[in-house]
């Protein structure tokens, strides 16, 4: 019999067990086991950064691709080239008291106009462009069947949740921006550029005007900020997109008209676009205090935005 015969017959043979296996097996078993990979064994922190970047940059790409978008954002800084032509036109020497002083100024200095533009559209215009997007983040998902794929993936409700917000914010910013920059090259090429006499009769240097400008549109923007988050809370309520913008902009009409009625100005402080008109602090030497307005949308986007998480955890996707 050969010597491999022989180390086969050994091994077969029962209670025999060879040297060399009993002493692989021990180092084996003292061995500690592999780790298996997981996400803990990743870098999390930056992997879910990238992921959360990865996302919101593909829903950047999808709003402002939409045709939809852009022509709001078409429509909306196209206002202001229709306001400073007919400024232009009619004058505006015999305004006078409130928004006519404001329209008087115009006539003075390039800068005013934007003002201007964006007080006549915070008030509706502006709100329905932020409105049909926030409105549409989620409702218009679930409509289309493709929410539970999202869900699917390793975004997980709230970062979901994070980015379609941050999305509806960044459009909203946009929205603004479009609006100053059409009224501020509009005004500069239609009316003197120089000082800028303040509605408090200060008069400050151009450059103050466009730092003054800038104040102005952050604080629109952290108002229709706060629109998204509402839009956003009732776009989680609601399967069709249409449903959660149409209820947005009866929210934001409703409101508008309660402020019309003395009896509720105690209400008016807890209404939304009560602040919204806060920016012509900016517009004043020095700068009026704005930041009443800012606590309100600060309070408005915490409320809704709890109210979208806790809607939008709990929801069952079926479809």
């Amino acid at each position: 019999m050969s010597t491999a015969d022989t180390q086969t017959g050994a091994r077969r043979t029962p209670g025999l067990v060879p040297v060399s296996e009993t002493r692989r097996s021990a180092e084996r078993a003292a061995a500690p086991p592999e780790p298996e990979p997981s996400v803990l064994s990743e870098p999390a922190p930056s992997g879910g950064v990238v992921a959360f970047w990865r996302l919101l940059r593909s829903e950047l790409g999808l709003t402002f691709r939409r045709p939809r978008n852009l022509i709001m954002l078409g429509v909306l800084a196209l206002v202001p080239v229709i306001i400073g032509i007919v400024l232009k036109s009619i004058g505006t020497e015999d305004a006078d008291g409130g928004m006519g002083a404001l329209l008087a100024a115009t006539a003075g200095n390039s800068l005013m106009l934007t003002f201007v533009a964006l007080s006549a559209l915070v008030p509706l215009l502006m709100p329905i462009a932020v409105a049909v997007v926030a409105g549409d983040s989620i409702a218009g998902e679930a409509g289309a069947g493709t929410l539970r794929y999202l869900l699917a993936a390793p975004a997980g409700r709230g970062r979901l949740l994070a980015v379609k917000y941050l999305n509806a914010v960044i459009f909203a910013v946009a929205v603004t921006a479009a609006v100053a920059v059409s009224a501020l090259v509009v005004g500069v090429a239609l009316f003197p550029v120089g000082p800028v006499t303040l509605l408090s009769g200060t008069t400050v240097s151009f450059a103050d005007g466009l730092l003054r400008i800038l104040v102005t549109v952050g604080y629109v923007s952290a108002g229709m900020a706060a629109l998204a988050a509402v839009a956003l809370a009732l776009s989680t309520l609601t399967e069709v997109s249409i449903g959660a913008i149409a209820a947005t902009l009866v929210l934001i009409i409703v409101t508008q008209v309660l402020r019309a009625f003395p009896q509720l100005d105690w209400l008016a402080p807890y209404l939304l676009p009560t602040h919204w008109s806060g920016f012509d602090g900016a517009l004043r030497d020095p700068i009026g205090d704005m930041s009443g307005g800012l606590l309100a949308f600060t309070a408005y986007i915490a409320l809704f935005l709890s109210i979208a998480w806790a809607r939008f955890s709990g929801k069952d996707i079926s479809s």
